[in-house]
C-alpha cells in the first residue's frame, strides 16, 4: 500500500510528484493524493447541486421542513463518506433563531409643513425590526441626514459628532466615501470597507441611539439592484436568540429607494446631489429634514431551533488542530404571497459551494492515511439571514480558535467553466494567499485581486465571522478571465446573474451550466486544506491587518 509521506517544504505540484514517486522511490502507480483529487467527480458533483436546489427542498429555509430535509441530506452524505461527527457525538450543533415577520400593509408617513406623505412598502422602502415584539413603532421621528454614518477614529472620520440623535430617524448613504471619491487615501479607496456595510451603518445608529435607521439604496454603490432589497428583506427574518431581546438595536432599520429618497430631499428643500458632496468630506455636518418618520410594525414573532451540520476527518499525530472547509446550506426558502414560482430554490447560491462542500470531504475520506491535523467539514445555518450560523458557531465553536489553524469559505461557485485565473476575495489579508497562489500555479493559473471589490463581498459571508474572531480564513471565488471567452464575457454573466437571478426564485439550475471551472477550482481548495493539514505552521494575517492582533494575543494565550 502507497502511503502519503508529507513533504511539507515543497509546493503542492511537487507534493503530487513526490507522492507518486515516494519522494524518492520510484512507483507508476496512481498515488493517494491523485486518487483523490480524482474522486472530485463533475457527475457527483452535479448531483448533489441538483438535489440541493430541487423544489423538494423547498429553498432550504431555516427552521423549516426544507431545513428538515436538507440538514438530514448533508448528515446521511457526511455519515456515508465514514466521517465522525463534528459535534460531539452529533453531526448538528443547533442554532437558536427568532423569527420576524412584518405585515406587509406597512406604510411610512413623511409629515413635514405641507401635510403627511405616505410610502409604499416594498415600492419606495423596505422596513423591518431586530427587536423581538409583536408591534414597534416610530411616532413623528425627525429625520437627520447624517452623510456616510460612520464613525471611525482611524480615519479621524465621524459623521455624529456634536449630534444627539435620541428619538430621531438616521438617513444614510450606503457604501463609504472612499468608493464614492475612488480615492485610495480615503478609507480603502474602491473596495469597500466594514464602515461602508448596511450592518455597520444601522449596529452604529443603534449605539448612537437613533430610534431608526434608513439606508438609501443606489445600485452601484450597494451592489445590488433595489429588487435585491425588496426580497431579501420582506418575509419572515431572523435573528439569533440575545439576552436583551435585540431591545439595544433601533426600533425600525430599512432601505430607501433612491428615488423616495430625492423625493424627500426635494420637500425639504435640500439638494441631494450637492449634501452628497458634502459627506464626502471628514468635517461634514449632519443636516435635519425638517420632515417626521412614522412607521408600525405589526409582527409575527416566532422562535426556532436551526443547525449548524458538521463532520470531521480525524487526524493523525496533530489531530487537536482543524483545518475547517465551510458553506452556507440555506437560501431564502419558500415565500406564499407570491404568484407562480415561490421557491428560491439557491441553487448557485449556495447549492453549488454546499456540493462542493461533499466533494472535498469525500475526497479527504477516500484518502488511504488520514493528514496529519484534522479537517472539519462545517454546513451553517442562517447565512442569508445575516450569518447567523457562522456568528453562532463562532462564539459557541467545537473546536478552541487558537487550534483552529485556518479555513477556507465557498460561496457561490463557478458555473460557467474554465478560468484562466481564479480570485481571492480578501487579497492580500493573510498567508493564506500564498497557499492559493501555488497551487493554481502549478495549473497554470494566476491569482488576482477582487475584481468587485467596491461591493464588499469580504463581509459578505461567514468567512468573515471566523476573521473577527481572528482565524485566517480564505475566500476564494470564480475567475474573471474564461479559457475560451475572455473576460468581458465572463463579467457580462455575472453582472446578469445579479441582476436577474440573485436572490430571485429564478436562481435554479440551469442545463446549460459548465461546471467543469468548479471541479477546477475544488480541487484548488482541496490541495490547500491538504498542504496545510499536513504541515506544523500556523498561517497568519498580514501585518497591517485588522484582525492580526487577535490572532496573536489568542496564539501566546494559547
Amino acid at each position: 500500500m502507497t502511503r502519503i509521506r508529507r513533504c511539507s517544504t515543497v509546493g503542492l505540484a511537487a507534493i503530487v510528484a513526490s507522492v507518486a514517486m515516494g519522494c524518492g522511490t520510484a512507483d507508476t502507480t496512481e498515488s493517494p493524493l491523485e486518487a483523490a483529487l480524482s474522486s472530485i467527480a463533475l457527475d457527483d458533483y452535479t448531483t448533489h447541486i441538483r438535489t440541493l436546489s430541487s423544489d423538494e427542498l423547498e429553498g432550504r429555509g431555516p427552521s423549516s421542513p426544507g431545513e428538515e430535509k436538507t440538514i438530514a441530506y448533508l448528515k446521511d452524505a457526511f455519515e456515508g463518506m465514514g466521517l465522525s461527527p463534528g459535534n460531539g457525538d452529533s453531526f448538528f450543533q443547533e442554532v437558536p433563531l427568532v423569527s420576524i415577520t412584518a405585515e406587509p400593509d406597512a406604510v411610512l408617513g413623511i409629515r413635514g409643513s405641507d401635510g403627511t406623505e405616505e410610502l409604499v412598502y416594498g415600492d419606495d422602502f423596505m422596513a423591518w425590526t431586530k427587536r423581538v415584539r409583536d408591534e414597534v413603532e416610530i411616532d413623528d421621528s425627525e429625520l437627520v441626514f447624517v452623510g456616510y454614518g460612520i464613525v471611525a477614529p482611524e480615519y479621524d472620520w465621524n459623521d455624529y459628532e456634536g449630534l444627539d440623535v435620541e428619538g430621531k430617524t438616521v438617513v444614510i448613504l450606503v457604501n463609504d466615501p472612499g468608493f464614492a471619491t475612488q480615492d485610495t487615501m480615503l478609507f480603502s479607496g474602491n473596495a469597500m470597507t466594514y464602515y461602508g456595510r448596511w450592518t455597520y451603518k444601522y449596529e452604529e445608529a443603534a449605539r448612537q441611539g437613533a430610534a431608526g435607521a434608513l439606508v438609501v439604496h443606489e445600485t452601484e454603490p450597494a451592489a445590488y439592484p433595489w429588487g435585491t432589497v425588496k426580497n431579501s428583506w420582506s418575509g419572515e427574518q431572523f435573528d439569533l436568540v440575545t439576552a436583551d431581546d435585540n431591545m439595544s438595536r433601533v426600533a425600525i432599520e430599512g432601505w430607501l429607494t433612491i428615488e423616495s429618497a430625492r423625493a424627500l430631499f426635494d420637500r425639504a428643500g435640500l439638494d441631494f446631489d450637492a449634501l452628497k458632496a458634502e459627506a464626502l468630506k471628514p468635517d461634514f455636518e449632519p443636516v435635519s429634514m425638517g420632515l417626521t418618520a412614522s412607521l408600525k410594525l405589526e409582527n409575527a414573532v416566532r422562535r426556532s431551533t436551526s443547525n449548524n451540520v458538521l463532520a470531521v476527518l480525524p487526524g493523525t499525530d496533530r489531530a487537536d488542530e482543524y483545518f475547517v472547509y465551510m458553506a452556507h446550506w440555506d437560501h431564502l426558502g419558500r415565500d406564499e404571497s407570491l404568484s407562480g414560482d415561490q421557491i428560491y430554490n439557491g441553487a448557485l447560491d449556495n447549492a453549488t459551494g454546499t456540493a462542493a462542500l461533499l466533494e472535498l470531504a469525500e475526497a479527504f475520506a477516500s484518502l488511504e492515511e488520514a493528514p496529519s491535523r484534522s479537517v472539519l467539514f462545517l454546513a451553517v445555518t442562517a447565512e442569508e439571514q445575516g450569518l447567523l450560523g457562522s456568528a453562532f458557531y463562532a462564539t459557541n465553536p467545537v473546536v478552541a480558535p487558537e487550534k483552529t489553524v485556518a479555513a477556507l469559505n465557498m460561496d457561490g461557485m463557478n458555473v460557467i467553466g474554465p478560468m484562466r485565473d481564479i480570485t481571492i476575495i480578501g487579497y492580500g489579508n493573510s498567508e493564506l494567499d500564498a497557499y492559493l497562489a501555488e497551487v493554481a500555479e502549478a495549473e497554470g493559473r494566476t491569482i488576482r485581486p477582487d475584481p468587485e471589490a467596491e461591493a464588499g463581498y469580504y463581509y459578505r459571508s461567514d468567512h468573515f465571522n471566523f476573521a473577527k474572531a481572528g482565524i485566517p480564513a480564505l475566500y476564494p471565488d470564480e475567475g474573471v478571465d474564461h479559457v475560451e471567452h475572455g473576460e468581458e464575457w465572463s463579467q457580462a454573466r455575472r453582472d446578469a446573474y445579479r441582476a436577474e437571478r440573485y436572490h430571485k426564485p429564478t436562481d435554479e439550475f440551469n442545463e446549460e451550466w459548465d461546471l467543469t471551472g468548479a471541479i477546477d477550482d475544488i480541487r484548488l481548495y482541496f490541495q490547500v486544506g491538504y498542504r496545510i493539514a499536513n504541515e506544523s505552521t500556523f498561517p497568519n494575517w498580514r501585518e497591517g491587518t485588522e484582525f492580526k492582533a487577535t490572532r496573536d494575543a489568542m496564539m501566546e494565550g494559547g
